[in-house]
């Protein structure tokens, strides 16, 4: 589509719409990432059970916001966009209340479960505004620049963590979560149109929704990429669970833990501007399948090298990077891939789909992130093990995707 056109359907230009979804998405960012740095003291002064439950802080937010999609779905293709933004900031907002009052650490995870169900509204809708706006591979590229926008926030969020807490304590860091939110909604107020009309909305009914489910996960390309998101950021998940014990703990590097991470937030950045440069090319599915067998590779090899050296630091931030690269190339790729052929049924197709893969890799993730022994193999196993199961879903996707084709072809 043109700029004119997102345009008219959201009220800005194509700039301000794609910087607008990218700010809109970094809200999952930096409610994980700002946190990062001050988990182990978070575990200390709420004296946590055992070093790896302070983890449970990034789990419960991907709970909450895999439980929040099932139902900003439906309510976003049946009252539009605008609604559920305002719906899920102030579920984030009573979140992050909840979380600077907590005085033991189940009251922190009930605040972060319910920051996650908050996070729900703006990520469903985010996803639903550039359907809405955009299809095919303009899509792809609308969303691998949204991505190399949202990957700036991981990059400076483990900084800006990390100076609250130079200054304050942890708990600002929920202050900040709080002027956030309030920020987004101004802008959200004054300057975002509504982009789904009244006529193409869907009543909200327990059997629209259910023949709505039922499209999705028995669409074989939809079903077997989002079951794809599921893995293999299952494994990315088990990297943030474990990220903060792995730079500080393993590695002994301190403060400088934020400017690692972010390094390896920016590599995220290069690829998903590398991919909406070759997106057009060599296709979105080219581009998936490469870089799955690529981490599987990388990862495999990595893990075999445990066996020969021992594992300086360095050397974990090569392989960090190398994946990282390929993640940058799989987000917005795998992302347009579920939704392509879910346009008519954006919001709800974006709620399963988001639903079904968040609560996979939260569940995989913090399995890998509690394996944690400090040792980098538990991730290792999880990036090619699970690495392998996506590739095979893809490749299960494409073969009917050929095989439909070919079945139009003799039609023809």
């Amino acid at each position: 589509m043109k700029e004119n056109q997102s345009t008219l359907a959201s009220g800005m230009g194509s700039k301000e719409f794609t910087l607008f979804v990218a700010l809109l998405m970094s809200i999952v960012a930096i409610s994980i990432d700002a946190l990062l740095p001050a988990l182990g003291v978070i575990g200390g002064d709420m004296q946590a059970e055992h070093a790896n439950q302070a983890q449970l802080l990034i789990s419960m937010i991907f709970l909450g916001m895999a439980s929040g999609q099932l139902i900003a779905g439906p309510l976003s293709d049946a009252l539009g966009r605008k609604p559920i933004l305002f719906i899920g900031f102030s579920l984030y907002l009573i979140g992050s209340v909840v979380c600077f009052f907590a005085n033991d650490i189940q009251g922190l995870l009930l605040g972060r479960f319910i920051q996650g169900l908050g996070v729900s509204g703006p990520y469903i809708a985010a996803m639903s505004l550039v359907r809405d706006a955009y299809k095919g591979i303009q899509m792809a590229k609308t969303m691998s620049i949204v991505m190399l926008i949202f990957v700036m926030v991981p990059a400076i969020a483990p900084s800006l963590g990390q100076l609250i807490m130079a200054i304050a304590d942890w708990k600002a860091i929920f202050e900040m979560y709080f002027v956030y939110a309030v920020l987004l909604l101004l802008w959200i107020t004054f300057r975002l149109k509504e982009t789904l009309p009244k006529e193409k909305r869907i009543k909200l009914s327990l059997k629209g929704f259910g023949f709505a489910f039922k499209e999705v996960i028995s669409h074989r390309i939809t079903i077997s990429y989002t079951l794809c998101m599921g893995l293999f950021f299952g494994s990315f998940i088990g990297y943030l669970n474990s990220s903060q014990q792995i730079f500080q703990d393993q590695f002994k590097v301190g403060e400088a833990f934020s400017l690692y991470f972010g390094a390896l937030a920016l590599v995220l950045g290069v690829a998903s501007m590398v991919n909406a440069k070759i997106v057009g090319k060599y296709g979105m599915q080219a581009i998936v399948i490469r870089a799955i067998s690529s981490i599987v590779i990388i990862s495999a090899l990595f893990l075999a090298l445990h066996g020969l050296v021992e594992i300086q630091f360095w050397m974990f931030m090569v392989f960090a990077a190398c994946l990282f690269f390929c993640f940058g190339l799989l987000f917005g790729n795998t992302n347009a891939l579920a939704m392509e052929p879910m346009g008519h049924i954006a919001g709800i197709a974006s709620a399963v789909i988001g639903c079904v893969s968040s609560l996979m890799s939260m569940s995989l993730g913090t399995l890998i992130g509690q394996m944690y022994d400090n040792s980098l193999i538990p991730l290792c196993v999880g990036f090619s093990c699970l690495g392998s199961l996506a590739l095979c879903l893809v490749i299960w996707a494409e073969k009917g995707r050929k095989k439909d084709t070919d079945l139009d072809a003799v039609a023809v």
